[in-house]
């Protein structure tokens, strides 16, 4: 079931405008059907929407908390009044089921009141008696910040950055994924039902041509970037001698799910299953590698997912029988996971259940399970797609040793029925998410949310993106001259 196309527009300075750029048309990966089409941003068309949003920063900034607060609120209140419609643009442009496409738009509702807590908990004014003088800090916007979206959460990761910029006084230009400018398009326009005055935000389309023009432009004060490494690392070198641009840089994971002495090995294989398949593997917090802890459990985990994969149902988003998975977001995504999954093959793994092309789209396959004996794998790649790899360890401590080889640091799971051993795990597994029985997928939105290594530059986002969008100003204050009456060696004046 497709939904009706969204012609491509931009928003700069309140006005909506076709884009000047090169022609571009987005499919839907589930049934081809257009889902928008139009024109990319031009460089000027960049440029202009930058200038925008410096213009409408001193008013926005000095605009009282509870008018933003209000924008804000009215901004979910119109999502909850549509959220059908949104759920339903989302799994069409992006190919999400359609149940958990509705569940994203539940984030973005949620996300307003999250943030709003963090602001206050995070970011709230304090005050300090010293004596004659108050010690108080204040944190104050940053100015024009820079939002580029992905394609895997179209709407609740852009409001991960975009509400607490907005919160906290900001002005913003919003590029969203090239393959979910429809879902963009949808929330820019909610943006300003919602009350948001002209050049607070504005949006362009468009790929890296139109990305560099904003991220270097001299007027931009910070770039907030959620997406792969390969993309991240290019906007850190664009950046590089700018100390004074704020970089906040969520990107992939090539993450571990570990298990060790568990009795309920069944419930190890589904929470697998859930960290490894959900969204088709897309989510950057995915299980790639599951690591065993011991033959005996090895082999136990081994039977339950090859009898527990094949049940899992591959489908298109508005089924009427609704799938676990979707396509991925287009046909080559699933070429390159197929590649993926032969280069695995070619170095010695055994595919306990393969993954297949399905006919019914070029961009869905099913869920592939690669056992490896060799403990080598590529740690420094991330595939994005539902592929796993199953590896056994001959303990503990060799099991942790296989989950800490890799550069990236994002996400990480413990499964086991003993908390020394989760504690164990947890102090010498370096990741910005180490869950414990739960899937490496699962995400609170009142904790923070990002990686070290090459997962994250220590801007986790998640409650913790209300700092990277503010910078906190200390003052020490009187109402009278107290320094002028305290006399210092060397002064000849105080002496008259």
């Amino acid at each position: 079931m497709s939904v009706q196309p969204i012609e491509g527009m931009n928003l700069i300075a309140g006005h909506w405008l076709p884009g000047s750029g090169g022609a571009w048309d987005r499919h839907s990966p589930g049934d081809g059907s257009l889902v928008w089409h139009g024109n990319w941003s031009s460089v000027a068309q960049a440029e202009q929407a930058v200038e925008a949003a410096r213009a409408a920063f001193p008013e926005w900034a000095e605009t009282s908390l509870d008018q933003r607060l209000g924008i804000c609120r009215h901004f979910a209140a119109i999502v909850s009044q549509h959220k059908e419609a949104l759920a339903r643009l989302i799994a069409c442009e992006v190919g999400k089921p359609l149940w958990e496409a509705r569940s994203e738009v539940a984030t973005v509702i949620a996300k307003v009141e999250n943030s709003i807590e963090a602001l206050m908990k995070r970011r709230w004014t304090t005050t300090d008696q010293q004596g004659d003088f108050l010690a108080v800090t204040r944190f104050r916007p940053h100015g024009v910040l820079f939002v580029i979206g992905p394609f895997n959460f179209p709407a609740h990761i852009p409001g991960g950055h975009i509400v607490p910029a907005l919160l906290a006084g900001n002005t913003l230009v919003f590029k969203p994924s090239e393959h979910a400018p429809a879902t963009g398009q949808w929330l820019a326009r909610t943006w300003l039902a919602a009350g948001l005055p002209a050049g607070v935000l504005n949006l362009v389309h468009g790929a890296a041509e139109v990305a560099q023009v904003s991220v270097k432009h001299n007027i931009v004060d910070g770039v907030l970037f959620t997406g792969s490494y390969r993309v991240g690392a290019s906007l850190h070198r664009a950046l590089a001698g700018r100390p004074e641009k704020v970089l906040a840089l969520e990107m992939g994971g090539n993450n571990s799910l570990v298990v060790h002495r568990t009795s309920d090995v069944r419930g190890a294989a589904i929470t697998a299953i859930l960290s490894a398949y959900l969204t088709a593997g897309q989510r950057c917090t995915c299980a790639r590698r599951l690591i065993v802890s011991g033959a005996a459990l090895h082999d136990q985990l081994l039977e339950e997912l090859r009898s527990l994969i094949p049940q899992i149902r591959v489908g298109l988003p508005f089924d009427e029988e609704q799938p676990f998975m979707g396509p991925l977001i287009h046909a080559t995504a699933a070429e390159q996971m197929l590649a993926a999954q032969q280069q695995l093959l070619d170095a010695g793994g055994e595919a306990v259940i393969a993954m297949q092309a399905d006919g019914r789209s070029a961009a869905l396959v099913s869920p592939g399970l690669v056992s490896m004996s060799s403990p080598q794998l590529p740690t420094d790649c991330e595939n994005f797609g539902p592929l796993l790899t199953l590896q056994k360890a001959e303990d503990l401590e060799q099991a942790i040793a296989m989950a800490g080889d890799t550069r990236f640091g994002l996400s990480a799971g413990f499964i086991g029925d003993h908390v020394d051993d989760f504690h164990y795990f947890l102090h010498r597994v370096r990741a910005g998410v180490i869950n414990w029985n739960r899937q490496t997928t699962g995400a609170s939105g009142k904790l923070p949310f990002g990686g070290v290594g090459l997962s994250g530059n220590h801007q986790p986002s998640g409650f913790y993106a209300a700092d990277y969008c503010s910078y906190p100003i200390a003052s020490l204050e009187s109402h009278a001259l107290l320094d002028a009456r305290k006399p210092l060696p060397g002064l000849g004046f105080y002496a008259n």
